[in-house]
């Protein structure tokens, strides 16, 4: 399923920064902070685009496909696509991106990540008594997800909402 916007410019190509590498028990925010242990690895490079605020007022999220890549390391990659997820009353956007087009399966599985993703995050969140339910929206464009973003700016400090 690729988006109009993309069949003609192609994906978009966005820095990410990778914060949880593939195989990491520990969830970190943008801030480096870890935010919770999970009890399974993560099977995806999980980070973060520095150029844009996400829904929620964090950097803009991205999966980067593929092998382990260590904490921190900053990679160039197109964006095929985007998750939404609801979460305590805000919208947030998950870039799927990798160095080659995705694979059927490779969509699946994110989608089933996110999914289950979802249903942990929601329990988690009311142990903290957090309200608003938290579910997964399913796929789409990464296009729009940028276009939902906003550029950082130099007064952006991090995100207000506490995770």
């Amino acid at each position: 399923m690729v988006s109009l916007e993309d069949q003609i410019h192609g994906p978009p190509e966005v820095e990410v920064v990778i914060e949880i590498p593939r195989g990491s028990f520990l969830k970190r925010g943008s801030n480096g902070l870890v935010d919770f242990v999970s009890p399974l690895p993560c099977p995806f490079n999980y980070g973060c685009v520095p150029a844009y605020i996400g829904g929620e007022g964090d950097l803009l999220d991205a999966v980067v496909l593929g092998p382990r890549l260590p904490l921190g390391t900053r990679v160039t990659v197109r964006a095929w696509g985007a998750i939404g997820l609801s979460e305590r009353f805000m919208y947030d956007d998950k870039l799927i991106c990798s160095v080659e087009p995705l694979r059927d399966n490779q969509r699946r599985l994110a989608l089933r990540f996110f999914h289950i993703y979802a249903r942990c995050k929601g329990w988690l969140n009311f142990l903290r008594g957090r309200k608003g339910a938290t579910r997964c929206e399913g796929w789409g464009s990464a296009a729009a997800a940028i276009a939902r973003a906003r550029p950082i700016g130099p007064d952006w400090r991090g995100p207000q909402v506490p995770y």
